[in-house]
């Protein structure tokens, strides 16, 4: 009987972190945001590219949040928006995240001269601001959304690499990865079956927290002109285009908030997870 309550105040207490007032705003916001990307054709009230109303539209009950210098509804390009920015930020952490784990956990689990060699490639590229070399792989590449996605992946893999690094020389020195050698476990064996739920709630976690920081900069690329191109409705972008009109400050506006809400939802769940996962810090928001 005694087991059976512990275990349910312990379920309490996890599912009282969730309910932390910035979390469930941020979950709020997403939600709202990925039912606005879904429905896009339903919800927006004009064709994201159709060139049929006045220019220069101020905020009105016709065009809740005007149009553009080519005569633009500015919140149907907003909602479209959201089918680029969200997934293509999504994409990139995961592929940041897949292959930082990888690189950090050859590095870790090998060590040595292997070790060595990849953490110096990793500190090559925290050597550079992220922004200026996702901008000169990005030039390289040619400007194209797809392009701008590879340039951040290749900028923010080494943080990835550094936590599953760190992460994988603490846990090999465990027993039952010891064990798991002696019994004749291959390495990668072990490093699936034994190490990587250990490395899964950090990696997510920091995954979680990236995915902010990785809208941002998908944002400046598409604002420097090297992201997405026109005719395709990106926030990053129509904040550029409000950067060219800035006496009609609506133009730049609500993309601008567009992004800054996205951003502070990611934020606040990550902040959620990384509170959840921590028994130190989750400890103290139930006491």
């Amino acid at each position: 009987m005694t087991m059976v309550t512990k275990k349910m105040k312990k379920s309490k207490n996890s599912n009282s972190i969730w309910r932390q007032p910035l979390a469930v705003v941020g979950i709020g916001i997403i939600v709202i945001w990925t039912l606005l990307a879904i429905f896009a054709p339903w919800i927006a009230p004009y064709n994201p590219n159709a060139q049929d109303a006045a220019k220069f539209l101020a905020p009105s009950a016709a065009h809740w949040m005007g149009t553009d210098e080519l005569n633009r509804d500015i919140l149907s390009r907003v909602i479209f928006g959201a089918r680029i920015s969200l997934p293509y930020s999504l994409l990139l952490v995961a592929l940041s995240a897949t292959l930082g784990s990888i690189v950090g956990a050859i590095s870790g689990y090998a060590g040595g001269k292997i070790d060595s060699f990849l953490m110096r490639v990793t500190d090559v590229f925290f050597a550079f601001p992220g922004i200026v070399l996702a901008m000169a792989v990005a030039a390289a590449l040619g400007p194209q959304i797809r392009n701008a996605v590879i340039a951040i992946t290749i900028v923010a893999w080494p943080v990835y690499a550094r936590l599953v690094r760190g992460l994988i020389l603490n846990a090999k020195q465990n027993d039952y990865v010891t064990a798991s050698s002696l019994l004749g476990s291959s390495s990668l064996r072990t490093l699936i079956v034994d190490l990587r739920p250990n490395l899964s709630g950090p990696v997510f976690v920091l995954a979680a927290l990236e995915v902010g920081n990785a809208l941002l900069l998908l944002s400046g690329l598409s604002f420097l002109g090297l992201g997405a191109q026109p005719p395709a409705s990106e926030w990053g972008s129509m904040v550029s285009l409000g950067a060219e009109n800035f006496d009609r400050w609506w133009v730049g506006l609500f993309p601008g908030l567009a992004i800054l809400t996205a951003v502070l939802a990611f934020t606040f769940i990550g902040d959620a997870l990384r509170d959840a996962m921590d028994p130190r810090t989750a400890k103290a928001l139930r006491d």
